[in-house]
Parts: structure tokens; C-alpha cells; sequence
């Protein structure tokens, strides 16, 4: 009986989680508005008056309503399958994030290598609406979207190592993210840590790449490859890989929030939701709106040899300054 209702309790939080918070309702909430404001203040700072902060949900709502059309010669299953792949991935990523101060995300299931893993799902996704949709733009956006991923995986994973090592200590590693807050409660951010300031710099190079936007929007570029592998999506199928990517910038947002600055503002539960979306909000500036503004598009092989150059020499350094403190 006790374990019934244990199992019962367990089962209730996993899906308050996934649903309503962390995650569900106010993850998908919080990842529309930044879209909204993201792409008008990229308006204003170049000089345009730029959509409503509301256009990402008017965007949403009008393609659930349309007909989604399906080609003739695409793979059907893997075709209408990829948009809910990425989409569950993400969902479930924005269940497990902790919320410094607020809430531990998915109990017992917070750990960094599920997130690598799961970070993929969105790039997967968009591999195999490229290539099943018949179309030679979806083929061409599939061979840059993968290209682009390995790309930025191989900084991604030092990354975690080098925060997995420093909390780790004598133990070697440690890759709950719980723990990894509570570490940086007690010796201090990470982000003010000499040895752990390269891997955040890589960090915010890492961003630009996973959530798709200039210069790194190369498997998309709509004056290239009108879109690549969303040509052929419409109606409610295009409508869930917009809200993947609105939970996915709050995940990748998080998650650099969680490892890097986790700091709270006391107790109070609203104050500390409102800190973590403010902190948020002031990475995704500094990550990728202030950097599409003002830049071009990278070419594919220009893209690949930035990542494996930079952000990836950045989170080397970490991981060695890491290991020689031990």
C-alpha cells in the first residue's frame, strides 16, 4: 500500500512537471515571450519597428488551425513523425530543469548527460524532415544541419566535463544538476571562477549554433535554401517545431543558467521564477540577439572550423585548468 501511493505521489510531481512547471504551461510560455521580444529588440536595433511581442503566438495559433499539407513522394511515417520527436525532447528537458530556489525539475532525473543527449532531439529532428521530405533543399539543409551539430557537440561535451570535474572533486565527477547548485551555493558561481570563465565564454558561443540563428542558421537559410527541411511543412506540424524551438531556448537558456550563475534571491518563490527568467532573458541578449543583429550568415565549413577553433579551445582550457586544481 505504501509503495502504491509512493508510486502515485512520484507519478503526480512527474507530471505537474512536465505539464505545468518547470516545464508544459510556463516553460512553452516563457520561450514564446523571449521569442516575441527577442525579435523586437533585434528590430529596434536596426532600425525597424519589428513585429508585436505577441507574433511568435499569433504565428502558432493561425498554423494550428490551417490544413497541413503532405508531399506526394515524402517518407510519410518519418515525415509526420519528426516535428513530435523534437518536441518531446524538449519537453521532457524542460521538466527536468531545476529552478534555483523553486523547484528540483523531474525528481531523480536531472542529470547533464541526459540533457546532452536530449539537446539533440531538435537537430535529429529537423535531419529527418530533410530527408523525407523528397525535396533537394530538405536533403541539403539535413547535410548542414548534421555538419553543424557535430560542430557544436564536441565544446557541449567538454563543457559538461570540465563542470561535472570541478563539482566532482575527489569523486571525479558529478553531473546532477542538483548537486551542481548546491556546490556552487557553497564555494561560489561558477561564472565568477577563473578556471570555469573559458567554458562559459564557450557556452555562449555554444548558443547560437543549437537554437539555429544567424550567423549559425545555415541548415535554414531561407535566402539560401528556402528553408531546407521545413519547405514542405505546414499547419500544425510547422506549428510544433516553432514551439520546439520556443522550449528549446528556454532549456539551452536554463541549463547555462543552472551550471554557470544558479544564484537566488532569498526565499520567496516568485521573486526566485522571476530572477531565473531575468537571468535568462540577459543570456539569450548577450548570446545570440546583440550577435544576429550585427552579423551575416556563416558559410557551413566556416561554421564547422569556428566551433572546432574557439568555443572548443575555450572549453579545453576549462577542462585543463579543471584537472591540473585537483
Amino acid at each position: 500500500m505504501q509503495d502504491t501511493y509512493s508510486y502515485l505521489v512520484f507519478l503526480g510531481i512527474a507530471l505537474f512537471n512536465l505539464l505545468i512547471f518547470p516545464g508544459g504551461l510556463f516553460a512553452l510560455s516563457l520561450g514564446i515571450l523571449f521569442k516575441g521580444l527577442d525579435r523586437k529588440i533585434e528590430a529596434r536595433l536596426q532600425r525597424r519597428v519589428g513585429p508585436p511581442i505577441i507574433q511568435p503566438l499569433i504565428d502558432i495559433v493561425k498554423l494550428s488551425g490551417k490544413e497541413a499539407m503532405l508531399p506526394e513522394t515524402a517518407q510519410r511515417p518519418l515525415f509526420q513523425s519528426a516535428p513530435l520527436l523534437g518536441f518531446v525532447g524538449m519537453a521532457i528537458c524542460a521538466a527536468l530543469l531545476p529552478i534555483p530556489g523553486v523547484s528540483k525539475g523531474l525528481p531523480a532525473m536531472g542529470d547533464m548527460l541526459v540533457y546532452f543527449y536530449l539537446l539533440q532531439l531538435p537537430a535529429v529532428a529537423l535531419m529527418i524532415a530533410g530527408s523525407s521530405s523528397s525535396s533537394p533543399y530538405g536533403a541539403l539543409g539535413f547535410s548542414r544541419e548534421m555538419t553543424l551539430m557535430f560542430a557544436y557537440e564536441i565544446p557541449l561535451l567538454m563543457i559538461i566535463l570540465a563542470v561535472a570535474m570541478k563539482v566532482g572533486g575527489e569523486n571525479f565527477a558529478e553531473f546532477s544538476l542538483i548537486n551542481i547548485i548546491e556546490y556552487q551555493a557553497q564555494h561560489g558561481q561558477f561564472i565568477a571562477n577563473w578556471v570555469m570563465i573559458p567554458a562559459f565564454l564557450a557556452y555562449l558561443f555554444f548558443l547560437p549554433g543549437t537554437m539555429g540563428v544567424p550567423p549559425f542558421d545555415i541548415p535554414e537559410a531561407e535566402t539560401e535554401i528556402i528553408e531546407g527541411p521545413l519547405l514542405e511543412y505546414s499547419g500544425a506540424a510547422l506549428a510544433f517545431f516553432q514551439l520546439t524551438g520556443a522550449l528549446k531556448n528556454i532549456v539551452v537558456l536554463g541549463f547555462g543558467v543552472v551550471i554557470f550563475f544558479p544564484m537566488t534571491l532569498g526565499d520567496n518563490i516568485i521573486i526566485n521564477i522571476l530572477w531565473f527568467a531575468i537571468k535568462c532573458f540577459i543570456l539569450m541578449l548577450i548570446s545570440t540577439t546583440f550577435v544576429k543583429s550585427a552579423t551575416g550568415r556563416f558559410r557551413i565549413e566556416q561554421a564547422f572550423s569556428f566551433y572546432l577553433k574557439i568555443p572548443a579551445l575555450l572549453a579545453a582550457i576549462s577542462l585543463i585548468l579543471v584537472w591540473l586544481n585537483y
